[in-house]
């Protein structure tokens, strides 16, 4: 798949310690890091894709983390206020979420069946945001694009 990447890939590899990358972004913003929140941040990278905050509820009570609801609803804002996780809105009126790589802009490809998420860089956006700015006037200086359907595991399936 041209111009897609799992989510916490890097060229093609999943990193050492996702979560690591995701205590980084939280103190290079200068948060201080609590365990509870380096909890979060282990509980988000073992996710495969986009994930609920409710997910993340019920993982800490499996595991038996002892983190407060309310601490793993804050750190998630802490994280999609530094980039670190991205909020998706859902074609249902719901939201979830994706860890993502701080360092590149990105789009997303999110399963409606499975939640799986690919990163899409480089989609071609930049001539139209171009035409959009001439023809406007405006200036764009962020987007966002989100694309859901059915990853190729979810097809053979149904």
């Amino acid at each position: 798949m041209t111009g897609a990447a799992y989510h916490g890939r890097v060229n093609g590899k999943q990193p050492a310690d996702g979560s690591a990358e995701l205590v980084r972004a939280l103190e290079r913003a200068g948060y201080r890091m609590t365990g509870e929140r380096r909890a979060v941040a282990e509980l988000i990278a073992s996710r495969d894709g986009a994930f609920e905050t409710a997910d993340l509820v019920a993982d800490s009570r499996r595991r038996e983390l002892g983190v407060a609801r309310a601490t793993i609803f804050r750190t998630i804002e802490l994280l999609t206020s530094v980039g670190a996780v991205e909020r998706l809105d859902l074609p249902n009126g719901e939201h979830s979420y994706v860890r993502c790589d701080t360092r590149e802009h990105h789009h997303h490809l999110v399963c409606t069946r499975c939640q799986r998420s690919v990163d899409l860089e480089q989609i071609g956006m930049a001539p139209i945001i171009a035409d959009i700015e001439r023809r406007t006037g405006y200036r764009v200086d962020r987007h966002r694009v989100e694309l859901f359907g059915l990853c190729p595991a979810c097809q053979a399936a149904v």
